[in-house]
């Protein structure tokens, strides 16, 4: 049996583009009669059929662009379609917003439901489920079949495609830097388990942070919370240790250092400072309103939407993929001491 091949292969292998190969199938008069003969002759050689729905998408145009999100509810994916919709409007595009509810089947069928016609390219956020068990098949068929798709702020480097992510390591090493330069000592952080990457990151600037301030890293300070589980019990675990200053990875979880901190008795920021990430509705109306790192998702969305469209009208420059990196800062408030000049 011959092994299956895809417009990739036959590209990789006779030293062309992709877009040269899905031309010469289609018998377009832009390649010469000598490459398309000898592209018809490899894909018959292997009996190369081409994906009937990547065909659809890209013959048959709807100019709608379909979003995945992992959830329904946060802030932070908001700011992002908004910019989204804004440069998809700019550029005649409407777009379609589904979510996959951080499961790995949901978002696979989603995006079957969406590439049958339905739209023109994809932006995903990875659902949490998928980067647990590193099941990317339905990421690969994508990228094999050569259907536009841009991955945002949650990715995975397997995955060959254009990409747009916060700087994550960066992030958390601002955040840590602050807590340490106003004066706190021992630094907790609350923050996602290995496979949700940009928990691990933030983790990593974390930990960069205290090791370039001559700190040892320990370990007993770093709860990983599953959120199948009751996040403040994990939480409270936390503050069973002596120290003076949280870092959480989301707003979700420094709400929840706030609330367990209270419970304490503990003056926020004199006894315990806090800085959380995104920063959304609750981090500004918390009382005491909490310092956060600002993630620019209104910026992630417009360069996302960018990146996909160029793809979908065939405006980029190669096929090398690319991968933005939005660069964030800090929005200091009442969770946190404030740094003295």
């Amino acid at each position: 049996m011959k092994t299956k091949i895809t417009i990739k292969t036959i590209a990789k292998e006779l030293g062309v583009a992709t877009s040269t190969v899905s031309k010469a199938l289609r018998d377009s008069s832009e390649i010469s009669k000598e490459t398309k003969e000898r592209i018809k002759a490899y894909a018959d050689y292997y009996n190369y059929r081409p994906n009937n729905l990547a065909l659809q998408l890209r013959n048959q145009k709807t100019k709608v662009i379909g979003i995945i999100l992992p959830q329904i509810v946060h802030h932070f994916f908001s700011t992002v379609i908004k910019g989204i919709e804004k440069v998809a409007s700019e550029r005649g595009y409407n777009i379609m917003v589904c979510f996959s509810n951080d499961l790995e089947k949901k978002e696979a069928e989603t995006i079957d439901v969406l590439t049958n016609g339905s739209v023109d390219g994809l932006l995903v956020s990875i659902a949490k489920e998928t980067l647990e068990k590193g099941t990317f098949k339905h990421f690969n068929r994508l990228i094999d079949n050569n259907i536009p798709l841009v991955l945002f702020d949650r990715t995975h480097e397997s995955l060959k495609c254009d990409k747009v992510i916060v700087d994550d390591v960066g992030a958390g090493y601002k955040a840590t830097k602050y807590l340490l330069d106003s004066g706190c000592d021992t630094i907790g952080i609350l923050t996602t388990p290995t496979h949700v990457t940009v928990g691990l990151d933030r983790l990593l600037g974390y930990e960069k942070a205290l090791k370039d301030s001559g700190k040892t890293i320990n370990h007993k300070l770093i709860t990983r919370v599953n959120e199948e589980h009751e996040i403040k019990a994990q939480a409270e675990k936390l503050f069973e240790e002596p120290i003076d200053a949280i870092f959480a990875v989301n707003e979700i979880y420094a709400a929840i250092a706030i609330r367990i901190a209270k419970e304490k008795c503990l003056n926020i920021p004199n006894d315990i400072s806090i800085i959380g990430f995104t920063d959304g509705l609750i981090s500004q109306y918390a009382s005491p309103s909490i310092s956060t790192v600002v993630q620019h998702g209104f910026t992630m969305g417009e360069q996302s939407a960018e990146l996909l469209i160029d793809c979908i009208e065939g405006n980029k420059e190669n096929e090398v993929t690319k991968t933005k990196v939005i660069s964030s800062n800090l929005k200091i408030r009442e969770s946190s001491k404030k740094v003295e000049n």
